[in-house]
């Protein structure tokens, strides 16, 4: 808002470097606006809906991590590997929250990594789950952080909005996975950068085909 009145009030008197510096900020703000909508939709919805009703259909791993990717990759933050298996893995999962968790990781990533210079996503089966990976080779998570990391509380003790951003962000993706009877865990490399590690159960988990 302060970018905007300053555009508008000063059009004339600024050079045009500084209006494109003061609607750049706008830009990202709005970004970051459009994001936190998203996510308080997401965690609205589970919540509406309750982690036993969310609608889940099979979906191809693969897919939902190439086109979040894909979206990412819009804004070239940060260079991204992706790793796929030779098979094909299928979940059942509503696709448009499971993308959103791994755009979530990967802007944490390119926010957060600081020294990141790539962020890598790979896929591959363990036992009766799919195991997504997103890690980087940025400076790590304080380890302070990392007993709660995930609860949504962890961005009143951070400082400026970008951290505030990763707090939220976090909370949304444990409630995302959980909702999909899965689990998510976040750590630091040994050998430098952050790591979070999704398992998503590749079969339903209930008995509402029998009998």
């Amino acid at each position: 808002y302060g970018s905007t009145s300053a555009v508008i009030e000063n059009y004339d008197n600024l050079s045009k470097e500084q209006n494109l510096k003061l609607l750049g900020d706008v830009q990202k703000d709005s970004q970051w606006l459009i994001h936190m909508v998203e996510n308080l939709l997401s965690v609205t919805r589970i919540g509406a809906q309750n982690a036993s009703s969310l609608i889940k259909e099979p979906g191809i791993a693969e897919e939902v991590i190439e086109s979040a990717v894909a979206k990412f990759s819009r804004k070239p933050t940060l260079p991204v590997e992706v790793q796929l298996p030779d098979e094909v893995l299928v979940v059942p999962m509503d696709e448009v929250l499971i993308e959103q968790v791994l755009l979530n990781l990967l802007e944490n990533a390119a926010r957060h990594g600081k020294t990141a210079t790539k962020a890598t996503v790979s896929l591959e089966r363990k036992r009766k789950n799919a195991v997504i990976t997103i890690c980087d080779d940025g400076e790590g998570i304080d380890p302070h952080l990392l007993p709660k990391l995930f609860d949504s509380s962890t961005h009143q003790t951070q400082q400026g909005d970008t951290k505030r951003n990763m707090g939220i962000g976090l909370s949304v993706c444990r409630t995302i996975v959980q909702a999909h009877g899965g689990t998510i865990r976040g750590e630091n490399r040994p050998e430098g950068g952050a790591q979070f590690t999704i398992e998503l159960p590749m079969e339903e988990n209930n008995n509402e085909s029998e009998g």
